[in-house]
């Protein structure tokens, strides 16, 4: 596997497997189980920017290596030392990791495993698509501690499980074990114990053989349209045909079809 890693502050990297066009941005900060402090924050907005401005990433996998969590949500042991002020300077660190993920062009799956709970599970929610394995364990317990979650919980959630259970599970503060996560939705896959970073891989691989004009397309037009009316909705999805239609991918695409062979994506 042609592999290369680039990291970001100390404890963020993307390794980016060329043979399949899909990056892995891995959290790796093990001695805090992923805990987001400022510094983990900015790191991981920065490995975003990065992804964003890569036109070979075709599909992202969020992975961490932590054996018993991917990500347990903010750092409470930095904020405990906060006034008052340092916790609204330390906000907008903490909003750009989380909306980095989530405005990631390319298609994102998440690589659940252990403790996904807080920030952490915000962080999966940012993603496309949640694969977990059985130790997974997730929840928006932030009620709990006297805070809200602030990562897009309280919009992300409702727009997969429903209000009604958004609410129960929010205002509950409730942790959810992987079996029941999938029957409510919560996340997508549930595959074998330690299975979840090498499936998470092979999904992306799949999605990454399709065209990276379309793929990007088809996100934007999933995105934007998901909180408007039909008719509105629509015409996003107009927009996004258009873009896919005109381009030298679907050329190809349409090509290669026809001459039964794989095709090679020129990415405009």
């Amino acid at each position: 596997m042609d592999q290369s890693e680039r990291m970001f502050g100390e404890w963020v990297r993307v390794s980016k497997h060329a043979d399949t066009h899909v990056a892995e941005l891995v959290m790796d900060r093990r001695n805090a189980m992923n805990a987001v402090s400022t510094g983990f924050a900015d790191a991981l907005a920065e490995a975003c920017a990065a992804l964003v401005e890569d036109p070979d990433v075709r599909a992202t996998v969020l992975t961490s290596t932590h054996e018993k969590a991917f990500c347990v949500g903010a750092d409470l042991k930095e904020r405990n030392g906060f006034s008052n002020a340092d916790l609204e300077a330390q906000r907008p660190h903490s909003r750009a990791a989380y909306m980095s993920v989530l405005d990631l062009p390319m298609p994102t799956v998440a690589a659940v495993h252990g403790y996904a709970l807080g920030g952490g599970y915000e962080l999966a929610l940012s993603c496309d698509l949640i694969i977990a394995d059985p130790s997974a364990v997730v929840g928006l317990p932030e009620v709990s501690v006297g805070v809200v979650p602030g990562g897009g919980g309280t919009q992300l959630l409702p727009r997969r499980v429903g209000a009604s259970r958004a609410a129960e599970l929010i205002f509950s503060a409730r942790k959810v074990a992987a079996a029941e996560a999938r029957e409510l939705g919560l996340v997508d896959m549930l595959v074998g114990a330690g299975d979840d970073r090498q499936e998470a891989l092979a999904v992306a691989a799949r999605i990454a053989a399709n065209s990276p004009v379309a793929l990007r397309a088809a996100k934007r037009a999933l995105r934007t349209g998901w909180s408007m009316d039909l008719r509105a909705g629509l015409e996003v999805e107009d927009t996004a045909w258009r873009t896919a239609a005109f381009s030298g991918d679907r050329a190809e695409g349409v090509a290669a079809f026809n001459e039964k062979r794989d095709p090679e994506w020129p990415g405009v």
